[in-house]
């Protein structure tokens, strides 16, 4: 009995989260905000991929830093100068469309064009939890191992945009960056994968022009 209790419960905080997300996703799209959430566990580079494309891009940028503790993420990108919201999670290991919505009541939407929706590092709590984005984007390093992917297959099976990070160190590391590539595209025959070094800014500009693309519809 308890078993099936917890299969009900489960059950109703999808839907629920699943009903604020598109509603999250009208107030963006009411003040023409196209939202990014940003998937990749801990030492990905997630972090420091949002800080490189906020250099970049020529786009009015806002920033949701999601984390246990967010204000160490939050105060990198403050130093850019565009609005930032930490969202604190506490002891949970993602982010839900409840946390977003009160995130976005929070920042000036009618001064960005891009948000990005930084998640908590992991590759497992995030997937089943919608937060109104317009696409996921996974960024995974090649130091996490070159099977990642592969072990890792729902949250590349949800995913609009995989960056494979950190090729530059891919030899030093022993890992295969081709390998993850070609797991992500098995996974995920949809989805755009990009290879990227952030210290070299291989795959940076394309980055830049999947996002841009996906902006423009």
């Amino acid at each position: 009995m308890h078993k099936i209790a917890e299969v009900e419960i489960q059950h109703d905080i999808m839907v629920a989260n699943k009903k604020l997300a598109k509603r999250n996703q009208k107030i963006l799209d009411k003040s023409n905000v196209f939202a990014v959430d940003v998937l990749g566990a801990i030492g990905s580079g997630k972090t420091s991929l949002i800080e490189t494309l906020i250099k970049k891009m020529n786009l009015k940028i806002g920033v949701i830093a999601g984390d246990v503790i967010s204000k160490f993420d939050a105060n990198r990108f403050e130093q850019y100068k565009v609005p930032v919201v930490g969202l604190n999670t506490g002891k949970e290991c993602h982010l839900d469309a409840h946390l977003v919505e009160h995130a976005l009541e929070d920042l000036p939407l009618e001064k960005i064009d891009l948000l990005f929706i930084e998640n908590v590092g992991n590759l497992i709590c995030p997937v089943d939890f919608d937060l109104g984005s317009h696409i996921r984007m996974v960024v995974v390093s090649v130091s996490e191992g070159d099977d990642t992917v592969e072990k890792h297959p729902l949250i590349f099976k949800d995913s609009d945009l995989v960056v494979i990070n950190k090729v530059d160190i891919a030899e030093a590391v022993d890992a295969d960056e081709e390998k993850m590539a070609s797991d992500a595209r098995m996974l995920n025959p949809d989805a755009i994968v990009i290879k990227s070094s952030l210290k070299t800014e291989k795959g940076v500009d394309e980055i830049i022009n999947v996002i841009e693309n996906f902006m423009n519809g």
